[in-house]
């Protein structure tokens, strides 16, 4: 039995069509609307590749059902800058050199956003704790913290 319905993804109401109810929101966001920012990996949680922003918090789509979020707006690390443009956190990622094999980036850069969204000034513990969910098997973790404190020093005006 398929369902259609509409989701509200990076400010635009997008029609999701012939789906199975069950289906969760990185296999919608991949493969049915075709933006395939989101990365999978564990599907089950456990890796945060595919955190998205559901009404502004951090999630792992592939534990959330796509069908449950037609009430919601849905942010992919493709709607979090304007046009082609780097965010200032993408940026920071490449000049850190927090960016290698790049399978975790899109989900560390969502979570990145959502924490400096909340917290713009964080301190060191409070990056590792935000970004706790979020696997990386390739960098060792220092130079995404250095991306995150090169953002924060450039937002406010300020040198670690």
């Amino acid at each position: 039995m398929s369902e259609n319905y509409s989701l509200s993804v990076n400010g635009k109401s997008l029609e999701v069509r012939d789906s199975w109810v069950g289906e969760s929101l990185l296999y919608v966001l991949r493969q049915r609307l075709g933006l395939p920012g989101t990365k999978g990996a564990c599907e089950q949680g456990e890796c945060g590749s595919c955190t998205v922003l559901i009404d502004g918090n951090a999630v792992c789509s592939c534990l959330v059902m796509a069908a449950t979020c037609t009430d919601s707006n849905i942010t992919t690390v493709e709607g979090l800058s304007d046009g082609d443009a780097l965010t200032d956190v993408q940026q920071a990622f490449v000049e850190a050199g927090g960016v290698q094999c790049g399978f975790c980036t899109p989900g560390l850069i969502v979570a990145v956003h959502n924490l400096l969204e909340s917290n713009p000034s964080p301190s060191g513990l409070e990056v590792k704790e935000a970004l706790s969910g979020n696997i990386c098997r390739c960098t060792g973790y220092g130079r995404i913290f250095d991306a995150v404190q090169l953002v924060v020093s450039r937002r406010t005006g300020r040198t670690s």
